[in-house]
């Protein structure tokens, strides 16, 4: 929790510019604080997915999955001829999914409006900024020797009636992260013929969901590989050590809760 923490708050600062934000700050509360503060927003009813790369999943409504079976379009989208599995895809393509306390169900913006889940309006400004912020990002992590695969963006409207983001932003658990070098380095090989597919070393929720076996629970040995993986990203976007607050858990929330309190009630 403190690592995706640490990473929602670094992203969140470098794309609000462009996607705007629902968190504000308070002061004593460091990145990695579990406690985050934010206006309660009315909600679009959209998750808005940003891919440049086709890749690997075991999803159902992911691209990947679509090009697998053969399909021809894609959320609005004419799936291209020549893709590889992890490959580049020729520009990054807006791919939103309808919001469901059941499942996400991906389909292409003119069907949402047709349905009125989302007004002209509002799927221009998510997808705009949207397409702003992961163009931000993508080339800032590139710098930091990590490539942005995909994310995705939730949004809703605020007070003041201005659409901005919500939830987590950019992070390892709602995004891919590949490790520049590593890829770099496969793409040489694939091209000249060496290796027969692209598996690259991946910062993400992705790398996790290839130790699950249904309902049956990681292992300790999967569990430290996991923390290992994510504790190596956020350094790897930090640019330095990660220090994790070693205080127990509920300390954490109940000390968090309490500045935010008086952070309020101090206004």
């Amino acid at each position: 929790d403190q690592i995706l923490a640490a990473n929602h708050n670094y992203m969140r600062r470098l794309v609000e510019p462009a996607i705007g934000t629902s968190q504000f700050d308070v002061p004593g509360l460091e990145d990695n604080d579990v406690v985050i503060a934010a206006e309660n927003l009315q909600l679009i009813p959209v998750e808005n997915i940003f891919r440049a790369y086709m890749a690997t999943s075991s999803t159902s409504t992911s691209l990947y999955q679509a090009w697998k079976r053969g399909d021809t379009m894609f959320a609005g989208h004419a799936i291209p001829e020549g893709l590889v599995a992890n490959g580049p895809l020729p520009y990054v393509m807006d791919t939103p999914s309808t919001k469901s306390e059941e499942h996400d169900v991906t389909t292409s913006a003119e069907e949402m409006l047709r349905q009125g889940l989302i007004t002209t309006v509002q799927y221009t400004a998510i997808r705009n900024s949207g397409l702003v912020a992961f163009g931000m990002a993508a080339q800032f992590l590139r710098t930091r020797g990590i490539i942005l695969v995909d994310t995705k963006f939730e949004h809703g409207t605020n007070r003041g009636g201005k659409i901005v983001s919500q939830d987590e932003i950019l992070t390892m658990d709602s995004s891919r992260f590949w490790l520049a070098s590593d890829y770099d380095s496969q793409m040489e090989r694939f091209e000249l013929g060496a290796l027969d597919e692209l598996n690259p070393k991946s910062y993400s929720k992705e790398f996790a969901r290839g130790f699950s076996e249904g309902e049956r629970g990681y292992t300790d040995e999967q569990r430290i590989a996991i923390a290992a993986r994510y504790v190596v990203g956020i350094q790897e976007l930090l640019g330095r050590r990660f220090e994790p607050d070693m205080r127990p858990r509920d300390e954490r929330v109940v000390s968090g809760l309490r500045k935010t309190v008086e952070s309020l009630t101090a206004r």
